[in-house]
């Protein structure tokens, strides 16, 4: 490439004069200036940021500044407009939401057509201004309010909290109900895009008619990722998860419903809950009292745990758990009614342990499985979960008794305790309880003969996703 130096030029009329031909470097001499080539609407941009101790900046046109505002806000004053003036400002360290920029006109002249200061405050913008003339002034031709930097953390909403609750640097999104998971911004370091989360299903309701099993916890599923420290439950290691800056439905199973006196009310089974590429299984609903030739069956449901089985003439089973199978366990199975009298349904089984198996008169009844406990969404400081940090037990099993006892009780993780008692010999505790709702325990059994009772419905469940966000 040569470089042609031009010293002068004669006047021209009627031609053209080409400088710079294929690909020549035309430059001006010691001293030499141009006129009349006009701006092509860039900036030359002066590289060394200014900062808060800078200020006030005094611009001038045809210049671009990196302002770093991570210590203070930052002042630049405009030069007095002239038209076909520019000036460019852009956020150097991604801080002016927290410390804005100021642009100041000078004197009378204008931004936008009014004669103001203006602040500039969204993270990593960046604006140019071009002075047009008196009736307006500046205006911005060019305006990114993008932030096409790397963000160290992802940004996400929703949940029954919107904004999230935090626990140290992790923030966590609670789902009650369905909703939506929408993941705005990722990080630019791609472990820190790996979610954890739980995801537990609708526990299913109580048996029917008397004597019924306990209904069968929603599935748990959860994971970890592979930075977290917090002290997970035995069921962890579901899936990974990698989220995209994308929306992601949530749905929250609800509790399936007890069943009635009548021996066709039967019990429902609880409702899936899902979080992108995961699903639990609702938990299966306890079966009914045995009565030979009338009775459509005495085996529990199956789901994510399963519902506990029918006692009375003939022994049920319980219902299968982890079904459809998922690895690790979703749940486990329920326990199996006893016949003999006084007799008992089994309880529904839970996260962690099968329902027990009917036991007659025994003091204690026929407990639901115990559920899973985990620190996904902790109270600060906590060493191990406490009972609130439980999901997903099952129900107690229905006990038919004439001796005093104790009602059998759902399974840790809010499962419902069973009824236990015959009135009017009996009038203990006749009636199933309903499970705590958004733990996707099991409803209780049904005990008593009565025509009017039912047994306890299966708690909703609950999603609960948890990310390092600073």
């Amino acid at each position: 490439m040569s470089k042609i130096e031009v010293n002068t030029v004669e006047p021209q009329c009627g031609t053209t004069l080409t400088l710079g031909g294929s690909g020549d470097t035309v430059a001006l001499g010691s001293g030499a200036s141009q006129t009349g080539f006009g701006r092509t609407g860039t900036v030359d941009w002066i590289t060394t940021p200014k900062v808060t101790g800078d200020s006030p900046v005094t611009a001038v046109t045809g210049k671009g500044y990196f302002l770093n505002t991570t210590a203070g806000v930052i002042t630049i004053n405009l030069p007095a407009g002239a038209a076909g003036s520019i000036v460019s400002m852009a956020d150097y360290a991604g801080t002016w939401q927290t410390n804005s920029v100021r642009v100041a006109p000078n004197g009378s002249d204008k931004i936008g057509g009014l004669n103001a200061t203006v602040s500039l405050f969204t993270e990593g913008q960046s604006v140019t201004l071009v002075y047009a003339d008196s009736v307006q002034g500046w205006l911005n031709t060019m305006d990114s309010t993008s932030n096409i930097r790397g963000s160290t953390y992802m940004v996400a909403t929703g949940g029954s909290v919107p904004a999230g609750t935090t626990c140290g640097d992790y923030k966590i999104h609670t789902f009650t109900g369905p909703g939506t998971f929408c993941v705005s911004c990722v990080s630019n370091l791609a472990a820190y895009n790996e979610v954890s989360y739980m995801v537990v299903a609708g526990g299913g309701g109580g048996g029917s008619r008397w004597r019924s099993g306990g209904g069968g916890a929603g599935g748990f599923r959860e994971n970890k990722s592979s930075f977290e420290t917090y002290t997970a439950s035995p069921l962890n290691g579901s899936t990974p998860i990698t989220v995209t800056a994308s929306p992601y439905a949530i749905s929250v199973g609800g509790g399936g419903a007890g069943g009635g006196p009548a021996q066709a009310t039967l019990g429902v089974s609880g409702n899936p809950s899902t979080f992108s590429t995961i699903t639990s299984t609702g938990g299966g609903f306890g079966s009914q009292f045995y009565s030979p030739g009338t009775s459509p069956t005495t085996i529990g449901s199956p789901g994510g745990s399963g519902g506990g089985g029918g006692s009375g003439g003939g022994p049920g089973a319980g219902g299968t758990g982890n079904d459809p199978p998922t690895s690790p366990s979703q749940g486990f199975p329920g326990g199996a009614g006893q016949p003999s009298s006084p007799s008992a349904s089994g309880g529904g089984g839970g996260a962690t342990v099968a329902g027990t198996a009917g036991c007659g008169n025994g003091p204690l009844g026929s407990a639901g499985g115990a559920g899973a406990g985990t620190l996904i969404s902790p109270a600060s400081g906590e060493a191990g979960p406490g009972p609130s940090q439980y999901y997903a037990g099952g129900g107690g099993g229905g006990q038919y008794a004439v001796l005093p006892g104790v009602a059998p009780s759902g399974g840790i993780g809010g499962g419902g305790d069973g009824g236990y008692g015959n009135p009017p010999a009996s009038p203990i505790y006749t009636h199933g309880c309903s499970a705590t709702i958004n733990t996707g325990g099991g409803g209780g059994g049904k005990a008593g003969e009565d025509c009017v009772g039912q047994s306890g419905s299966g708690g909703s469940g609950v999603v609960i996703i948890r990310y390092k966000f600073q």
